[in-house]
């Protein structure tokens, strides 16, 4: 025990050099928050559209400091996914990682439903009648298509903001492609999943086939929805691990979601945003090669002066909340 507060505080007088040293006047950063301007950049609250994001298929908001909250917002076509939304959901997103205010997003639905997946009557041009005049031509066409379609939902995996989808009511076809890319999923006692496409005579193409059995775990069960199309309601989700909670209805689950985004967003973004990409890394590599580049990651990382203001909070107990994270 006499070892231990001996490290102690040698940490803390470390921290402390640091922190004041003249040569480093950057670091030279009280971390102590006084009065109420302090007080309102701690916990302050933006409300209202966001800026720069203006869409036909879409709603953005920043419902609070550092969390926006993106809505499909086709809600009189149950949130069905037109060309608008498909080329919407690729320019939103990459604004938001381009955000360095944002450091937090949740996904929602507007209206009775998450979303009833592909709009077939807005897209039936663009799959019915394809451009090309042989099959190596028409080809070329599709597969442009679906990489572009692909990269609708891997630009939020992409992102390297923590993404929350929650949702309420249907998750069809392509909403389940859309959650499967986000990074944690909530859903109401209402809510059910559906891979769809195996009734409109295709096989599922822009990620569910790739991301729904590494969320699961459950090869079995995949198959099994992906070759019958059924339903899977609340609770089997929340036992295969498809969604992480299960709420009373929507009001219940988005504030759960936007607490949770707001805790996230209270954290260092050096921290979470590394953290997901290197989550999303170690998903699709060996240990070894994870581990290689974690080492490689941090080497640069751990230079962050939001360590040094984590663990000078954690050794004063403070609360992590009071302490100001630089953007990035």
């Amino acid at each position: 025990m006499a070892a231990g507060m001996v490290a102690s505080r040698r940490l803390r007088d470390l921290l402390t050099r640091r922190l004041t040293a003249s040569n480093h006047p950057g670091l030279g950063i009280s971390l102590r928050l006084t009065g109420s301007s302090a007080q309102q950049e701690a916990s302050g609250v933006a409300h209202g559209e966001a800026p720069d994001h203006s869409y036909e298929s879409l709603r953005v908001t920043s419902v609070q400091k550092h969390v926006l909250h993106v809505q499909l917002n086709r809600p009189n076509k149950r949130n069905a996914m037109n060309r608008a939304f498909w080329r919407e959901m690729v320019e939103c997103f990459n604004k938001i990682s381009r955000d360095a205010d944002c450091r937090a997003v949740v996904i929602s639905g507007a209206g009775k439903m998450f979303t009833a997946g592909i709009d077939l009557m807005d897209m039936a041009s663009e799959i019915m009648q394809p451009k090309g005049d042989d099959v190596a031509r028409i080809s070329w066409y599709f597969r442009d298509l679906i990489t572009r379609y692909q990269e609708t939902f891997t630009v939020i995996e992409k992102c390297p903001k923590p993404v929350i989808a929650a949702v309420h009511g249907g998750c069809i076809g392509g909403g389940v492609d859309l959650v499967t890319a986000c990074d944690i999923r909530y859903c109401a006692q209402d809510a059910f999943f559906q891979v769809k496409e195996v009734d409109m005579g295709l096989a599922a193409d822009v990620g569910t086939l790739q991301r729904l059995p590494r969320v699961i775990g459950n090869q079995s069960l995949v198959n099994e929805l992906a070759f019958t199309a059924r339903k899977m309601m609340a609770d089997e989700a929340l036992g295969s691990g498809l969604v992480s909670r299960v709420f009373p209805d929507k009001e219940v689950m988005l504030n759960a979601a936007l607490a949770l985004a707001a805790e996230i967003s209270s954290k260092s973004p050096v921290a979470v945003q590394g953290i997901k990409v290197n989550l999303l890394y170690s998903r699709d590599h060996s240990v070894a090669e994870g581990l290689n580049h974690m080492a490689s990651w941090n080497m640069s990382m751990l230079q962050t002066q939001d360590l040094i203001k984590s663990v000078q909070a954690a050794t004063e107990k403070k609360e992590l909340k009071s302490v100001t994270f630089s953007k990035l």
